[in-house]
């Protein structure tokens, strides 16, 4: 049983795709699944891969439009059968897929009668369509519907700002999100003596990044964000000088802290925050109205001072220590 238990629980973390499927050009689904986890890492890495895929990864739009043909954004061209503004909007729907850094210039120049697509748009090479067949306008006589485009890769969502342009030309709502929707969800499981989680995360893109290639991204992007506090110094982390380092309370685990050689277990304490622990939620919503976040926090106080509190009982001490397992 014992040598079971340890080859469970060195077992390394893997990941593997379960399903992956494209149900049409703008519209890809993936779904993932994260082992052996212990219990609380599945919330850990899921919701931060989610907002990863959500906000940090790059895409490609169409930000703005320029034609001198066009009096105003909510006119009508005679021989179109769209207004201005559902051609804005067709053209904000355009998916587009590349490497670009900054913006570039694209245009439309087509001939009527007929229907103009994502494919009539003229791109430098770094940029791709991802479904030519995007409807754009539909010119119902001969005439010439030329359109000169902005192209830029960003990330996030940004609303039009009109007082910026000139009257020629029209800004675009870009949704730079090739993420459209993410979800993750966790199985919890028994495996001998230890509690385990399964955590499965499923990816909707638009078809300019598949699943796979998001997870990708949104990890790599994720590292990058957390490289800075590898890189700090280990000064930045001590106490500060007018902490109290003598005199601690009046709790046992007090006293242990207190010696100076402390444990690597002991000296952790100091940095996990009440959220993290196990402790029931009145005793947790007392010590969060006395803006105690930290165990840190928790060791600056004493008995008598945590009595003070609004609801907190003595035997609510028995629970900290047991959450602490002391």
């Amino acid at each position: 049983m014992i040598q079971e238990k340890v080859i469970v629980s060195t077992q390394p973390l893997q990941w593997k795709c379960v399903e992956s499927r494209a149900d049409s050009k703008r519209l890809y689904y993936g779904r993932f699944i994260m082992a052996p986890l212990r219990r609380g890492q599945g919330d850990t890495i899921g919701i931060a891969m989610r907002r990863a895929l959500l906000g940090e990864i790059e895409g490609t739009c169409i930000t703005c439009a320029k034609s001198e043909k066009i009096p105003h954004e909510y006119s009508t061209i005679a021989g179109i059968q769209e207004s201005v503004h559902e051609i804005l909007m067709n053209l904000k729907e355009i998916v587009l897929r590349s490497n670009l850094y900054g913006t570039c210039d694209a245009s439309i120049c087509s001939k009527g009668p007929g229907y103009v697509t994502a494919h009539d748009i003229i791109l430098p090479p770094s940029v791709q369509i991802v479904d030519k067949t995007q409807h754009i306008a539909n010119l119902t006589e001969p005439i010439h519907l030329c359109i000169e485009l902005q192209i830029e890769r960003n990330r996030g969502y940004r609303i039009k700002a009109p007082k910026k342009f000139q009257n020629v030309t029209y800004p675009i709502d870009a949704i730079f999100m090739p993420v459209r929707n993410a979800n993750h969800s966790i199985h919890s499981y028994v495996n001998g003596n230890e509690k385990q989680e399964l955590l499965f995360i499923e990816i909707w893109t638009n078809g300019s990044l598949t699943p796979k290639e998001a997870l990708h991204e949104a990890s790599r992007n994720l590292i990058d964000l957390f490289i800075p506090f590898l890189n700090a110094e280990e000064e930045n982390f001590h106490l500060e000088n007018n902490q109290p380092k003598e005199n601690l309370p009046l709790f046992n685990f007090h006293r242990r802290l207190a010696k100076p050689k402390k444990t690597t277990k002991e000296v952790a304490l100091k940095y996990i925050f009440i959220d993290q622990s196990e402790l029931p939620p009145r005793i947790y919503n007392c010590l969060k109205t006395s803006n105690i976040n930290t165990f840190l926090d928790l060791l600056n106080n004493s008995q008598e001072d945590l009595l003070k509190i609004k609801d907190f009982r003595r035997e609510d001490v028995k629970h900290i220590m047991n959450a602490l397992e002391i």
